[in-house]
């Protein structure tokens, strides 16, 4: 079996379960736990920074024994933390099982992304790992009708039989991990020389600006919905349903046009602008009727998903085209990031903008998404020059 279809049954193995438990978590965790929804935020946002941090030093480990290794070792870890939530029922060892699940998860990305540079040529990189995204968005999918189902049932019986499963997957993708390849590590990789690449963390932090969609689609719209529209409440499942199935479908195509650094710019240019527009058309769904308020959202998201796709083709070309080859470990980690950036700050920052600000917060996300994307061309280009010799060296 090749390592693409190796790594894409990984990453299948654990996202269906991954989507049965974003659906599950919270209600389980305030309504039968009894925590707090104050508590239950607290403590995601502080594991998401905490393994933000730890997943940069987890991808050095990797550079330096393995990214397989530690890969298999982290799933593992990911899959205890997701069983520990079986049996937690306090604060405090809620927020000690959502930091291991976290750095587990941002760690096992990060050796994820090194192991794929180092097994997958240059020239394929981005098309793989589109590939895989479409796996990660069906899965996805299956696990959110799994955990639709478990909120129907509504007992704590069933929210822990979704922990099991997900815990389960993880399980299944160590064991499907250890069966690729292994990358040799690099004896001597120096310090976490990504933490003094000033030209790489303007290029992150510009692209987590751009993540911030995800908080977008996943709290601010079904809010904005829910408050600003007159919309039917099932729209928001329409509307999850159309991204995921949209990534499915097209993220592969999209990405075939992005080969270098060059066009991955211009991707992530061309994914800034119709990011703007999604914002815009958004803002015009309050205010009409019901009927013309799905149509608009409907369309809103169609727009979005399609700069969504145009950005993540270009955004993963340029976090691999960007790291040293014998770096690739930690600086995907560091890349990586972004996805924790925009969980932890996104909520708050969106929903005051949006829902404080109403249709001219929705044009002010829009602007940020543009001004993100046009300037990641010359943060690029000074990445480039900062490192001329050692970017694009195959591992």
């Amino acid at each position: 079996m090749g390592t693409t279809k190796v790594l894409a049954i990984a990453q299948a193995a654990n996202s269906v379960g991954d989507g049965a438990f974003y659906v599950c978590s919270a209600l389980y965790f305030t309504r039968v736990v009894g925590l707090s929804a104050t508590r239950v935020g607290v403590a995601l946002t502080v594991a998401w920074a905490v393994g933000a941090v730890v997943g940069v030093a987890l991808g050095h480990l990797a550079d330096r024994v393995g990214p397989r290794r530690v890969a298999v070792g982290l799933a593992v870890v990911t899959a205890g933390a997701l069983a520990s939530f079986l049996v937690v029922r306090s604060f405090w060892a809620f927020l000690a099982a959502a930091c291991a699940y976290a750095c587990g998860q941002c760690g096992l990305a990060a050796a994820r992304q090194a192991l794929l540079s180092g097994l997958v040529e240059p020239g394929r990189r981005t098309r793989v790992r589109a590939a895989l995204q479409s796996v990660v968005n069906a899965g996805l999918a299956v696990g959110a009708g799994v955990g639709g189902l478990a909120l129907h049932v509504d007992t704590a019986a069933a929210y822990l039989v979704v922990f099991a499963v997900d815990a389960l997957g993880f399980a299944v993708a160590a064991v499907v991990l250890g069966r690729v390849p292994e990358v040799a590590g690099v004896a001597r990789t120096g310090r976490l020389g990504v933490l003094r690449d000033r030209p790489y963390a303007l290029v992150a932090l510009l692209n987590s600006v751009l993540l911030l969609y995800m908080p977008m689609l996943s709290l601010v719209v079904p809010l904005w919905v829910a408050e600003r529209t007159a919309a039917p409440k099932w729209v928001v499942g329409l509307l999850f349903a159309l991204n995921t199935g949209a990534v499915v479908v097209g993220q592969v195509r999209l990405a075939r046009g992005v080969t270098d650094l060059r066009t991955a710019t211009r991707s992530v240019r061309r994914g800034g602008v119709l990011l703007l527009a999604s914002c815009a058309v958004f803002a015009l769904s309050a205010g009409v009727p019901d009927w013309a308020a799905v149509v608009v959202l409907v369309g809103a998201a169609g727009v979005q998903v399609v700069g969504e796709m145009l950005h993540g083709a270009g955004s993963w070309e340029i976090g691999f085209g960007l790291a040293p080859a014998d770096k690739q470990g930690q600086y995907q980690g560091f890349y990586g990031t972004g996805t924790a950036v925009a969980r932890t700050v996104g909520p708050l920052l969106l929903t005051t903008l949006v829902l404080g600000g109403g249709a001219v917060g929705w044009l002010v996300l829009g602007a940020l998404f543009l001004a993100a994307a046009l300037a990641m061309t010359p943060a690029v280009a000074w990445s480039r020059r900062a490192r001329p010799k050692t970017v694009g060296v195959a591992a």
